[in-house]
This record gives C-alpha cells, sequence and structure tokens, in this order.
C-alpha cells in the first residue's frame, strides 16, 4: 500500500500484489499523481484499473483525464458512477421569462426565414415563362447565390467530460477480483450516492489490507469488515473541540460532526480501544483536516488506544498527508 495524498484536498493510494496494481480514487491532478508515483518508484503505466470509493471532488479530480490517458477501466457502483456523470456534464438552467424570450427570438427568425423565401422566388428575374428567359434566370440566380467555394467549417463538438475508456461495476457486499487481487466492498456511512470502504487480499501472499475512510461513525458492518488486516488506512479527521472552535460554517461543522461526516480523532480512538482485533502489522491514519487537526493530536489519540498491543514491529502508526506521498508499506 502506497498513499499518494489524503485530506480534503484529494485522495488517492496504490495497492499492489504480484503483477496487479489499482488505483484507489484520484483525487489529485492527472500530472501529480502521475508526478508522485515516479516519486515512490510505481510506474503510471503500470496500472490495471481505478477503483473509486466515492464521487465527491476529492476522491475523483483527476479521474477522467488519468483514465483516458492510461486506457485504463474504472470500477464504480452504478450508483456512483451516475452521481459522478451527473456532476462533471455542463448544465444550464433557464428562468421562465428567458425561455419566453427565447421562444420570441425563434419565432421571429422563422418568420423572417419565410420572407426572404418569399421575396426569393418572387424575384423578376427568376421569371422563366419561356425557354429565350433562361439565361436572364441564371443570371439573377447567380446575383442572389452566395459564394459556394468557400469553405464549410463544421462547428466543432465538445469532448464529452464524462467519457472513460471502460466502466464496470461492483456491488457493496460483493466481492469481485481485478488480476491477482479479490476485492471485498463494504458499504460506509457518508453523505454520498453509494459510498464503499475496501479490504483488498493479496491471494499470492495472503495478505489484506483495508482502506475505511470518509465515514460519520463505524457501524457493525465496517467493524465486521476491518478484523483480520494487515494493513489499515483508517479516518482520523478532526480534533472535536478544534473543530468547533474553527473556521468553517456552523452548517458544515453539523455535517462533518454527523453520522455521514467523518470521523473523528475520538472516534478512531474508540473504535482501535474496543473494536480492533490488534493484528495489524501497520495503521495509518488518514484524512486529517488541515483546518481542524494536528498530526500530533491525531497520532496520540490512536496510539493510547492501542496501549500495550503496540510491538517492536506490529501495531505502528503512521500519520498519510495531503501534500507528499508516504513510503510503500511493503509486506
Amino acid at each position: 500500500m502506497t498513499v499518494l495524498a489524503s485530506g480534503s484536498k484529494g485522495n488517492a493510494t496504490v495497492i499492489v500484489a504480484g503483477s496487479t496494481r489499482i488505483l484507489v480514487d484520484a483525487g489529485v491532478s492527472c500530472r501529480e499523481l502521475m508526478k508522485r508515483m515516479v516519486q515512490v518508484g510505481e510506474d503510471p503505466e503500470a496500472l490495471d484499473a481505478i477503483l473509486i470509493t466515492h464521487e465527491h471532488v476529492d476522491h475523483v479530480t483527476g479521474l477522467s483525464v488519468l483514465a483516458r490517458r492510461l486506457k485504463i477501466p474504472v470500477f464504480f457502483t452504478e450508483s456512483t458512477h451516475r452521481a459522478w456523470v451527473r456532476m462533471v456534464t455542463p448544465r444550464s438552467t433557464m428562468s421562465y421569462a428567458k425561455w419566453l424570450e427565447r421562444v420570441q427570438r425563434e419565432k421571429e427568425a422563422r418568420a423572417e426565414a419565410v420572407a426572404a423565401q418569399g421575396a426569393e422566388w418572387s424575384h423578376p428575374g427568376l421569371e422563366t415563362r419561356d425557354a429565350g428567359h433562361a439565361d436572364l434566370a441564371l443570371a439573377a440566380a447567380a446575383d442572389l447565390s452566395v459564394a459556394v467555394d468557400e469553405e464549410v467549417v463544421a462547428p466543432k463538438v465538445k469532448a464529452d467530460p464524462a467519457f472513460l475508456p471502460a466502466v464496470e461495476y461492483f456491488r457493496a457486499g460483493h466481492g469481485f477480483s481485478i488480476g491477482e487481487i479479490d476485492i471485498s466492498p463494504f458499504t460506509i456511512p457518508h453523505d454520498a450516492a453509494d459510498p464503499c470502504g475496501f479490504v483488498f487480499h493479496a491471494r499470492s501472499e495472503s495478505i489484506r489490507m483495508g482502506i475505511a475512510t470518509d465515514l460519520g461513525y463505524v457501524p457493525p458492518n465496517v467493524k465486521m469488515a476491518l478484523k483480520g488486516l494487515d494493513v489499515l488506512l483508517l479516518e482520523s479527521n478532526h480534533d472535536l473541540e478544534m473543530l468547533k472552535d474553527g473556521p468553517y460554517p456552523w452548517s458544515v461543522k453539523q455535517r462533518v460532526l454527523s453520522r455521514v461526516g467523518h470521523l473523528s480523532n475520538a472516534a478512531a480512538a474508540e473504535f482501535l480501544l474496543r473494536d480492533y482485533d490488534g493484528g495489524a502489522h501497520t495503521i495509518v491514519l488518514g484524512h486529517l483536516s488541515a483546518k481542524n487537526n494536528l498530526p500530533e493530536l491525531a497520532r496520540l489519540a490512536a496510539e493510547e488506544a492501542i496501549g500495550e498491543r503496540m510491538g517492536l514491529l506490529g501495531n505502528r502508526v503512521l500519520l498519510a498527508a495531503q501534500d507528499v506521498p508516504l513510503e510503500p508499506i511493503s509486506l
């Protein structure tokens, strides 16, 4: 597992097993994603697929450009794909008054076209009552016509912003495989269309890695999914007091604190204390807020919760950053 970016400005993680490489989310630009992959020794051209947790901007910013450039499939739930398409497809709204104006303009344009056509057919030069006037009619028609030698340029058609080389659907609770990796998606509580976390099982090495971020709380299905892991990427988004005293509008604070918002340091610590089975080699704390958290606070809460479970080689706690990739976690 290599966390390329984690936070409110963009999220992306590479999962590798054998010859299979999967990018989970593409929340920063295509250029930045490829740059960070090279920094950690990963070849972007070797990616097999992109897997999307949900459609929020900090998880899909570079998605379409990267997928088209690398010509690789993107895996969504069907609801997430539809929400993403609606989000990236330009939409225009029109008031009733504007609509009436447009209808009136179109009506006037049609009337002018009809009048112009009538005037053309009544032009004296086009009266050809007998063959003797044919030359005059042709000359008059030539005078009225527009030069046909000019090149006609077809209007440019805008590229479809929702176009992807290939789309594959999965459903939460139904496992599937990409290459050498078995994937178990599970539903998470977040204010998106159909958000999911994932457990990745490398069959050849019998290694399991889990990703659970962007969740307002840890429900029973998530607790069950996150058992028996070797590496866990867990959200530790905010410190409760910093969020309450911070610069966000109250409506945003309510969203973050809600059961479809983000996991606090205290909530992450509660999970680690009461429901975590203690078996992971590494716990990565991710999606830390830049304005409502401090890395030291997130780490302290997690380490106090784990307590005596921490050993020399097991249960080490790492912090994923927004601006720089984390060193690859290899098992």
